[in-house]
């Protein structure tokens, strides 16, 4: 065999060896390509997930910003109520209800942070001079405030408009006659008429107040019955407008000197509108007990 026939198979497995040397830099590479996909793919879907992260954050951020600029509303001042058979002094109830200022009867409430009353009867028998009647009723009316009826102060200055009103258009009054009170809270009103009853001829004196979000409300009527002398309108309402006077100092001292805080979240109670049967309006002097039946009693 010539030494070139020899060479040969050195020669072929040379350049086997150089074709399998760039056959693996080639698959290495093909290997490599995939790879680079894989990850180019990757950052494309990190960049996707980031814009959708802000996209999230700015819509957070906007419904953040629409719960900050929401219209605040202002806590109520006061947050309680006294007892309400005990906002008048014994020295007063003796002047109102003279045979009646221990017969206090406290009305049922419910919520007593919120209404409250209390109610007395007297009557004085003279005998054969006939007698006379008294009746005296306190109510209490608190309003909270919430988001979805506004501020309690401006609920009770509708309340108490309402009440005064119904005060001054009860059925089968007479010389029904209206003045402001001073001294008695934010606002408030004396509503006086006269009233036939079977009994007799009643004078009859309603008088609203409010001081911040209560509303206090006043009836007191009286009546000179079997023959004795019908009581002075003028005497009657005064007497009334001291009593809601004292009624209103009652409130603003059960929640301190500076009234209620002006922190903290509203009762969900106001929520809610009071119904007439928890305060009595100007006509509840119709339901006061008949000096018939106080004599039974």
């Amino acid at each position: 065999m010539s030494e070139g026939t020899m060479h040969q198979p050195a020669q072929r497995d040379q350049q086997d060896h150089q074709r399998a040397k760039r056959l693996h830099r080639v698959l290495v590479c093909a290997a490599a390509v995939p790879v680079m996909l894989i990850a180019a793919g990757c950052s494309s879907d990190s960049g996707s997930g980031d814009s959708s992260a802000k996209d999230t954050a700015g819509l957070g951020a906007t419904t953040s910003a629409d719960a900050t600029a929401a219209p605040t509303v202002q806590a109520a001042a006061y947050k309680k109520l006294p007892e309400p058979c005990a906002v008048l002094s014994k020295k007063t109830l003796t002047e109102l209800v003279p045979k009646g200022a221990k017969s206090g009867k406290e009305g049922t409430s419910t919520d007593t942070a919120s209404r409250g009353s209390c109610s007395w009867t007297s009557l004085d028998n003279n005998g054969v001079k006939g007698s006379q009647f008294r009746w005296l009723n306190v109510s209490l009316l608190r309003f909270d405030s919430s988001q979805t009826q506004g501020e309690g102060d401006k609920l009770a200055a509708s309340y108490y408009a309402k009440q005064v009103q119904e005060a001054q258009s009860v059925t089968g009054a007479k010389n029904t006659k209206s003045v402001p009170v001073a001294g008695a809270g934010d606002e408030a009103t004396a509503v006086r008429y006269d009233l036939k009853k079977k009994e007799g001829a009643f004078k009859q004196q309603t008088v609203v107040a409010r001081v911040e979000n209560v509303v206090v409300t006043i009836d007191y009527n009286g009546a000179g019955l079997a023959g004795d002398k019908t009581p002075s309108a003028d005497t009657l309402t005064k007497a009334a407008e001291k009593a809601v006077k004292e009624a209103v100092a009652a409130v603003t001292t059960a929640n301190g000197s500076g009234g209620g805080s002006s922190t903290g979240s509203p009762s969900a109670s106001p929520s809610k509108s009071p119904s007439k049967s928890a305060s009595p309006s100007a006509s509840a002097s119709k339901a006061s007990p008949s000096p018939s039946a106080t004599k039974k009693s």
